[in-house]
């Protein structure tokens, strides 16, 4: 038994090649994938890039000041990290300050302009069917035809039934006939209202009505009021941007509230040609009302057959039905964008907050400052890895040639890994995680120590370099293991436990942990494996570092047999 365990040891220690070869294939393939996708640099954060910081604040509705609480602000928070998040911007942070305040942070980015627009849009999302639209101007929309080429549509999952009028074409005639209007108007008054007055609610008509015709939606200050004190069961007008142009809307009470759409994203429809669409999902009574409504305005003609997707009092899309939509699932699709389409699903998923809130502050944040720490703490690495050099030379002599290489693999790997974890998760570098890197030198230069003052101790006591580098491995590994476990504990609570720019601090010194094992493993080891065949290093040279007269090894101890004695027989 003994002889093939030997066999299999000897063919182990006998190919290091292996190993060092599939790091390399290792870091070749992470360089590849870095410079094909273009990201050949890691993403940096807000402190380091630069970007815009906002502050909102909690307003409740009147009578309903305690909705002011600690856990709707949380909740709200938690919405709007998802509601950024959900747009690809890297590192975006959001908390809370006080009792009524969030502080935003969004980094400089490609999406950071359209992240601050929905960050801004904090009020709740609804649906409401239309009643009249028109051109802010007083032109009549353009009528959307029967089976439009190109325009967005809300229809069940898997058909094309309904189309928004958004970027349709075709002849600008009236949406509606006076009467008709009216009629729809008397119709979306309030709930609590009292209808039997006809005199009153003839008075609510026009007033409503004489709103409407009034607004210019064109006008930023008219815009900012239209609908501003709406509650969910009034009709009420409200603008929104078709394209270019401004569009008026008179809009009906609430039906579908956001908070019941369980899920939207957006989705790319190779089976048809209007190419990108959202796919919405309902929740149980979200279902149910969707139906309810969408089966009502089948039955009508446009404009009057469109319900308008509402947020901050803002028309964000107006898709038309022509059928009943049920079972939850429907689709809203025609000619958008990738990111018109993620715009659109991020909303709707996203929306609806549990409180309102109002722009206090937006203060720009240049990278001036972080790029000053940055120099500084780059600074700082570059000194304490100079000196860190320094005492392997002086210390360990060639030996340092075989750390001094780890941590350049180290490196390499740590910094592909990290270009690549920027558009795939969204990781992005600042200026705690840069210092979780630089405190990963000294994590990586420990496990080398360990384990090369474990195979120093075995030339100490009289073996020489193969089988002390070998026998040192099992005892160096398990202390290299516990070290790097209770390293990456560490990260892992503190990632789980803290928010924002600390948890970059925590990723990074997880990551550089996990990589000092693995370089430790595929590459350190196997390299000392190599080298101890040569001369230099397996002769003892007093430059190696494992010179044995300068480590003071003793000959190896050697036990005396002693002369048996011998048997003594007795005779039968």
């Amino acid at each position: 038994m003994a002889a093939p365990k030997k066999g299999r040891k000897a063919s182990a220690q006998s190919k290091p090649g292996r190993s060092l070869a599939l790091i390399l294939i290792a870091i070749v393939a992470l360089t590849g994938g870095m410079f094909a996708s273009g990201h050949t640099t890691p993403r940096l954060g807000i402190d380091l890039a630069g970007g815009t910081s906002i502050t909102l604040r909690a307003e409740a509705e009147p009578g309903q000041e305690s909705a002011i609480n600690k856990t709707n602000m949380d909740t709200a928070v938690q919405i709007m990290e998802r509601r950024v998040n959900g747009l690809g911007v890297s590192e975006a942070e959001v908390q809370t300050q006080g009792d009524k305040n969030i502080i935003v942070n969004i980094p400089k980015g490609t999406n950071s302009k359209q992240a601050r627009d929905q960050v801004g849009t904090t009020a709740k999302l609804y649906f409401r069917p239309v009643l009249q639209r028109e051109a802010s101007g007083g032109a009549a929309q353009p009528e959307p035809s029967a089976s439009p080429s190109g325009s967005p549509s809300a229809s069940p999952s898997g058909s094309s039934k309904a189309t928004d009028p958004e970027k349709s074409t075709g002849s600008a005639t009236p949406s509606a006939t006076a009467t008709t209007q009216g009629r729809a108007v008397t119709d979306g008054l309030k709930a609590d209202d009292k209808p039997s007055p006809s005199a009153s609610a003839d008075a609510g008509v026009a007033k409503l009505q004489a709103a409407y015709t009034a607004l210019d939606c064109s006008k930023p200050a008219q815009r900012a009021q239209a609908g501003k004190d709406a509650k969910p069961g009034d009709t009420t007008v409200a603008c929104g941007k078709d394209g270019d142009v401004w569009t008026k809307f008179l809009l009906g009470p609430v039906a579908v509230d956001g908070t019941e759409v369980k899920d939207a994203k957006a989705s790319f429809d190779t089976t048809r040609a209007a190419g990108w669409q959202v796919d919405m999902t309902f929740n149980g009574s979200g279902a149910k009302k969707f139906s309810n409504i969408t089966g009502e305005l089948a039955k009508q003609s446009s404009p009057q057959n469109e319900f308008a997707i509402v947020l901050d009092d803002e028309v964000v899309s107006h898709p038309y039905v022509q059928q009943a939509i049920t079972g939850g699932n429907a689709q809203i699709s025609g000619s958008f964008t990738q990111e018109e389409a993620k715009s659109l699903a991020n909303m709707l998923s996203y929306g609806a907050l549990p409180l309102t809130f109002s722009e206090d502050s937006v203060t720009t944040v240049t990278a001036a400052l972080g790029g000053e720490q940055l120099h500084a703490g780059l600074i700082a690495g570059a000194i304490g890895l100079a000196l860190v050099v320094i005492y392997l030379l002086v210390y360990y002599r060639g030996l340092s040639v075989i750390a001094i290489l780890s941590l350049l693999v180290s490196a390499a790997l740590t910094y592909t890994i990290m270009s690549l974890l920027g558009p795939t998760i969204g990781f992005a570098l600042n200026l705690p995680a840069v210092c979780g890197a630089i405190v990963a030198i000294g994590i990586t230069a420990d496990s080398f120590i360990v384990y090369f003052e474990r195979v120093r101790d075995e030339i100490r006591e009289g073996r020489t370099l193969r089988p002390a580098v070998e026998r040192a491995w099992p005892r160096a590994r398990r202390t290299i293991l516990v070290s790097d476990f209770v390293s990456f504990l560490a990260a892992a609570v503190l990632f789980v436990v803290t928010v924002g720019k600390v948890q970059g601090f925590a990723f990074t010194l997880g990551l550089t942990t996990l990589l000092d094992v693995v370089v430790v493993f595929l590459f350190t080891k196997p390299l000392l494996t190599l080298l101890a065949r040569t001369k230099f290093y397996g002769g003892g040279h007093p430059w190696s570092g494992l010179d044995p007269k300068r480590l003071g090894a003793r000959p190896p101890l050697r036990r005396t047999r002693r002369p048996s004695a011998p048997i003594e027989t007795k005779e039968a």
